[in-house]
């Protein structure tokens, strides 16, 4: 008697080693650099205005390095990439503003103040990318929206949190819309305007470019916190509060993850434009939010920067895990399977396909009438 074999379901398979970028543990030494040796004096001066160019010269090579004619180029997608703007300037805002109840008991005034900022911030391009390619999403749509998103945050990003956090950023003053312009958007429209002549040598020196980028990061957190560290803002953080902020975080993400997904199940998107959507349309774009809260918030910035800190790593070890398991959905591998097997060769023919000639040579001539 022949026994059937029980059939086992695998169970998804967990990335080997989960993200844990490299460049937060940067971040993370620089605070502690912060906490023990605090610029302050002369010392304060003098890292304050190195912050202050450091972050003109950031925008300046976001403008230079964005492709505005690939972002134009993709305009033909209008519908996912309002979707991912509609997430990321709209959605996250709601469920920041919703947060609000969970002052003072969960947050502290200036954690919620930092997790709204996290709300407003632009979306991540690199691993917004990253994350569709290895779910097998549409990742011309995810380059798209993401640089969609970032030059939309040029602008959006501080008018909101001017509007939102109120008195956290000054209001929108003329001083503050004039520190906004000279610093953040003067020098990215620089950037745009001498991408043609500058676009080489930002090829050819990616990677030193990139040092600078993350060693400009570094000194504006390290001035940030630098501040905070003198005026005691730290005193008013406690372990249970920094947990009860993940928990919140944790949350934060789950939610977006989940209206990402099915929100575009629900638009009519298929599973490629949806994969793009859910990875553009959750992230927080941590290169672009610490130095828009260094001019934003000023000696506040140390504070409203650490949930977004938290948060970029959050949704990196998450969407490392959700990118893997996509990349392995039924439907996909059904579909890859059916574009690449082979037709069956005791198939019939289709009636339009043309019988096969007969071998050259070989020709049989018609029979001569009797």
């Amino acid at each position: 008697m022949n026994r059937r074999t029980p059939l086992r379901i695998p169970a998804p398979r967990l990335p080997s080693r989960l993200p844990v970028d490299a460049f937060v543990l940067a971040l993370l030494g620089t605070v502690g650099l912060a906490a023990l040796l605090p610029a302050s004096g002369a010392a304060a001066t003098v890292a304050e205005g190195a912050s202050t160019g450091a972050v003109a010269l950031l925008f300046f090579l976001y403008g230079a390095r964005l492709s505005t004619r690939e972002a134009l180029d993709g305009l033909r997608h209008w519908r996912l990439h309002l979707t991912v703007l509609a997430c990321t300037f709209l959605l996250f805002p709601l469920l920041g503003l919703a947060a609000r109840g969970l002052v003072p008991t969960v947050l502290t005034p200036q954690l919620y103040g930092g997790l709204l900022f996290l709300c407003l911030v632009p979306s991540t391009i690199q691993s917004s990318i990253a994350f569709t390619s290895l779910a097998r999403g549409n990742v011309p749509a995810a380059i798209c929206a993401g640089s969609f998103s970032s030059l939309a945050g040029i602008v959006l990003t501080p008018l909101l949190a001017a509007l939102l956090l109120g008195g956290s950023t000054g209001g929108l003053s003329a001083d503050s819309l004039l520190k906004i312009v000279l610093q953040l958007l003067v020098p990215f429209l620089a950037g745009q305007l001498l991408r043609p002549w500058a676009g080489r040598f930002l090829v050819r020196h990616k990677k030193t470019l990139g040092r600078v980028d993350r060693g400009s990061i570094l000194l504006v957190v390290y001035t940030a916190f630098s501040q905070g560290m003198v005026a005691g803002v730290w005193q008013l953080v406690t372990p249970a509060r920094l947990g009860l902020l993940l928990a919140v975080e944790a949350v934060l993400l789950a939610v977006m993850l989940t209206l990402t997904w099915y929100g575009a199940k629900r638009l009519g998107f298929d599973r490629a434009d949806r994969v793009a959507i859910q990875f553009a349309g959750s992230k927080k774009s941590l290169a672009a939010g610490l130095p828009m809260a260094s001019v934003l918030f000023g000696a506040h910035a140390s504070l409203a920067v650490l949930p977004l800190m938290l948060f970029h790593q959050m949704q990196l070890m998450v969407c490392a895990v959700i990118a893997k398991r996509r990349s392995h959905d039924p439907q996909e591998h059904d579909r890859q399977k059916h574009h690449s097997q082979q037709r069956d060769p005791q198939e019939p023919l289709p009636a339009t396909t043309a019988p096969h000639p007969a071998p050259v040579g070989r020709i049989t001539p018609p029979a001569a009438p009797r």
